[in-house]
């Protein structure tokens, strides 16, 4: 069938990272796919520009733009779309505004997150407006399912859930051998013990309670390190975090990186301290290289990281509670890496790119059912 992504763009990010991978397979079972970007293509575009899929940005302005509504109906039309697959709210609204009309047979949103607007909110509104021709909203974990069935956001009947998965092939066990590695590019000690954590540098990662929670590890701990890979616009307030605890000269902030996988088979122990989050592809990830994870119990964590069998989770914005939770693991580590193999198993069954693909093929044809 003739599929049609529409996100906003493709920067790196775990909603982006989806929707690539998700578009791979299909392409390989012979769909045929193009994806369109409501504003820029991003950095990740060039991995379908790879395998002939194509990626195309409408390069919308501030407000309602038409030109960039009708390059995207156009876009739509040309590509002789069946399914048009969208994905969160902004993206949505303008995707079915696009392509009112073109009878579609099949209309879906994936929401990525647990912070996609709240009732009041004008995008929000213009995404409930926007359900009136759509089929299927898609949740990537139960917790979200909960918040939007229950707000009264999207109708029961409409909604499912989609948990996301990512491709295992690639992912090794995190090594002694890859942490020597990464601590040689660190310019740190050999025996140095490595605190890792994957997202975007933005408000819905606190990572500034992680550096907090570090600051109180590396008092107990002094042979260890937080490594920060990602980017975004709290970067200065971090910097500034970890000087302001004392813990600058070992707190690495590597930005964006395409070697995420080689980074994180270096790391001893994976922490995310989101405020919010849906079903992290940075988890995911972090499970399939058997790394123990302490994570804060928001949207969808608490459906991969098991409490006690893969990993601990704490309260968010509790940096006191999030180093208790790092400290037990590094100091027993037999403990640790059994979390880590259980966390590695938990994947195999319930986290593969295989598993969601089929789920929303299943979607696509109108068989998928209710959560």
């Amino acid at each position: 069938m003739n599929i049609t992504h529409f996100v906003e763009s493709l920067t790196r990010g775990g909603l982006e990272r989806m929707v690539l991978e998700l578009v791979k397979v299909q392409q390989r079972e012979g769909h045929r796919c193009q994806v369109v970007c409501l504003f820029e293509t991003g950095s990740l575009a060039h991995e379908l520009d790879d395998i002939g899929v194509p990626v195309t940005a409408c390069h919308k302005r501030h407000g309602l733009d038409l030109r960039a509504l009708r390059r995207a109906r156009g876009l739509i039309r040309a590509h002789g779309t069946e399914v048009l697959h969208t994905h969160n709210a902004v993206a949505h609204y303008q995707a079915v505004l696009s392509s009112f009309g073109l009878g579609l047979r099949h209309v879906v949103n994936t929401r990525h997150g647990m912070d996609n607007g709240r009732i009041g909110d004008r995008r929000e509104w213009l995404y409930r407006k926007a359900l009136w021709r759509t089929d299927v909203v898609v949740s990537v974990c139960d917790a979200a399912y909960r918040d939007v069935t229950q707000r009264g956001v999207v109708p029961r009947r409409l909604a499912r859930v989609v948990p996301n998965g990512i491709r295992l092939e690639g992912f090794r066990a995190a090594s002694a051998a890859m942490r020597e590695r990464l601590l040689q590019s660190l310019a740190l000690p050999p025996h140095t013990r490595v605190i890792g954590s994957v997202g975007r540098l933005n408000w819905a990662k606190d990572q500034a309670s992680l550096i907090r929670a570090f600051r109180r590890v590396h008092q107990q701990l002094p042979d260890t390190v937080l490594v920060v890979v990602g980017d975004g616009n709290r970067r200065t307030r971090l910097e500034q975090c970890a000087q302001d605890e004392g813990v600058a000269h070992r707190v690495r902030l590597l930005g964006d990186r395409d070697d995420v996988h080689a980074l994180l088979q270096g790391f001893d122990l994976f922490a995310l301290s989101s405020l919010s989050e849906g079903y992290s592809i940075a988890l995911l990830e972090a499970c399939a290289v058997c790394l123990p994870i302490v994570a804060t119990d928001v949207g969808g964590n608490g459906e991969i990281v098991r409490d006690g069998l893969t990993g601990r989770l704490v309260t968010p914005a509790d940096p006191q509670a999030l180093a208790d939770a790092m400290l037990e693991l590094l100091n027993d580590p037999p403990r640790a890496a059994e979390m880590g193999r259980a966390a590695r198993a938990w994947l195999e069954q319930n986290g593969t790119l295989e598993t969601m693909t089929a789920r929303y093929d299943a979607i696509y044809r109108g068989e998928g059912s209710c959560a």
